[in-house]
């Protein structure tokens, strides 16, 4: 199979496409590798792509809507895996507009693409964020979010919306996939994890937000890796059993399908730092702050329509994934120094 994975200088892009890869698929591979985290860690990335003969790398801002639309018509890709996009919840506080030309224009450009080009599934990342005012746990697909509480999670649900009705109007099959705090080896260095591995490293105290009082669903790479393959494998079909006059947001009379992509297994914040510093062997001073404009308090993902229509649920356990994490940081950054 032909695909397209863009943001595939990123964390989950960047393991996805080396699965496919791995597999025998080929994969045009979109990324503009800006700076809002360290270069060097995407292009190191990136290099465990190139030695595939399957691949090949095109850089590209998403917001260019004419080149977007010429590699589309260039590279007729049979599925698109749209990971690309301006992430971090806090940073949007500050920068809006990276979150408008990114993962609204951007994303956009590439639903036009897919029309164009045909297309036969689109799988894109959603965001737990989504859920955001909600406190009603676990997290139901099936449950409405019209309560974003950042500029982020107001866009992946935007990007929600576009995909139905690019659905809808045009039969484009789309699957939407709400990821839950991905964390592992060559993981995103403004994430916390990542944040306190290289604090407690440099024996820098690390500060922890509503004084620790929040919970997270934190899902290894390799089980988002799984479930995103696993969805793409399953192109959506028409909901039969859906109903206008009791719409449920998870499924449509269009060829469309929301699915969550977490742990189902929350995990207190502290416990995680606790699991990391027996990892490290060091211990570390916290500093406990209130909580951030933006976040939200807990995180549970209800994944019983995943297992339910792929088989597959998360199963890694926080302290496994966490051990692994740390192995890959002190080989990672052991010749080259902390990271940027």
């Amino acid at each position: 199979m032909r695909n397209l994975v863009t943001g595939s200088a990123g964390f989950i892009g960047n393991a996805i496409a080396l699965r496919l890869l791995e597999r025998g698929d080929t994969v045009v591979g979109l990324d503009n590798v800006n700076p809002y985290y360290d270069v060097a860690l995407k292009e190191a990335r990136l290099a465990r792509l190139r030695g595939h003969p399957g691949f090949r790398e095109v850089r590209i801002d998403l917001e260019h809507r004419e080149r977007m639309a010429a590699l589309f018509a260039e590279e007729r890709p049979e599925r698109v895996v749209h990971l690309a996009a301006q992430a971090g919840v806090r940073y949007s506080l500050e920068h809006p507009a990276a979150y408008v030309d990114s993962n609204l224009v951007g994303f956009a450009n590439v639903l036009e693409g897919c029309r164009q080009a045909g297309v036969r599934h689109l799988v894109f990342a959603s965001s737990s964020s989504v859920y955001g005012a909600n406190t009603r746990t676990p997290f139901s697909e099936h449950d409405g979010v019209g309560h974003p509480v950042s500029l982020y999670a107001a866009t992946k649900r935007a990007n929600e919306l576009m995909a139905h009705s690019y659905s809808h109007l045009h039969g484009l099959p789309v699957t939407g996939v709400r990821v839950f705090t991905a964390y592992g080896p060559w993981g995103r260095p403004d994430m916390a994890l990542f944040r306190f591995t290289r604090a407690i490293l440099a024996g820098e105290p690390i500060q922890v937000f509503n004084q620790g009082r929040m919970q997270r669903d934190f899902t290894y790479i390799d089980d988002i890796v799984e479930g995103f393959l696993r969805v793409l494998e399953r192109v959506p079909a028409s909901d039969p059993a859906w109903r206008g006059d009791a719409p449920d947001p998870a499924t449509s009379a269009a060829p469309y399908r929301l699915y969550n992509l977490g742990n189902d297994a929350p995990v207190p914040l502290l416990r995680v730092i606790d699991a990391l510093e027996q990892c490290l062997g060091r211990t570390t001073r916290k500093e406990l702050l209130p909580l951030q404009p933006g976040d939200v308090l807990d995180t549970h993902a209800d994944v019983s329509d995943l297992e339910r229509d792929t088989g597959f649920r998360p199963r890694t356990p926080i302290e496994t994934g966490i051990a692994r994490f740390v192995t890959w940081y002190r080989a990672y950054y052991g010749g080259r120094g902390q990271e940027q």
